[in-house]
C-alpha cells in the first residue's frame, strides 16, 4: 500500500482481481466517476477515523466483491506488519451499471460486450 496525495489524502490499493482500489476520505464527483469508468474502485472510509489505522506497511483486502451490490458497504482488513489486524467498512457509490463497468474491467469493456 502506497500513500500518495491524490488531493483527497488517498491510499492505493492492490486487491486480488488484479485491479485497483483507490481508498480515500472524499471525491470530488467528477473524479469519481472516471476513476469508475476506467474500471477503478473508488471507495471512502464510512468511519473517516479509520484513515488513521492504515499504515505504509500494511496488506489490504477488500471482501464483498463476489456479492457487489449499490448500497451496501465493502470491508477492507488491513494486515499490519507485526500481525495485527484491523477491519473497517468502506463505503461507495457504483449504481448496477457501474458495478456492469467494473466486473468488465471499464465502462469501453462493457460497451464492447
Amino acid at each position: 500500500v502506497s500513500t500518495q496525495s491524490t488531493g483527497s489524502s488517498g491510499i492505493n490499493a492492490e486487491y486480488g482481481l488484479g485491479g485497483k482500489a483507490i481508498i480515500v476520505r472524499s471525491f470530488a464527483r467528477i473524479h469519481e466517476t472516471n476513476l469508475k469508468k476506467q474500471g477503478m474502485l473508488p471507495l471512502t472510509f464510512a468511519n473517516p477515523a479509520d484513515y488513521d489505522k492504515v499504515r505504509p506497511d500494511d496488506k489490504v483486502s477488500i471482501t464483498g466483491l463476489t456479492s457487489f451490490t449499490p448500497g451496501v458497504p465493502l470491508t477492507c482488513t488491513l494486515t499490519h506488519s507485526d500481525g495485527s489486524v484491523e477491519e473497517f467498512k468502506l463505503n461507495h457509490t457504483f449504481n448496477e451499471n457501474q458495478i456492469g463497468w467494473f466486473k468488465a474491467g471499464s465502462a469501453l469493456n462493457n460497451m464492447a460486450q
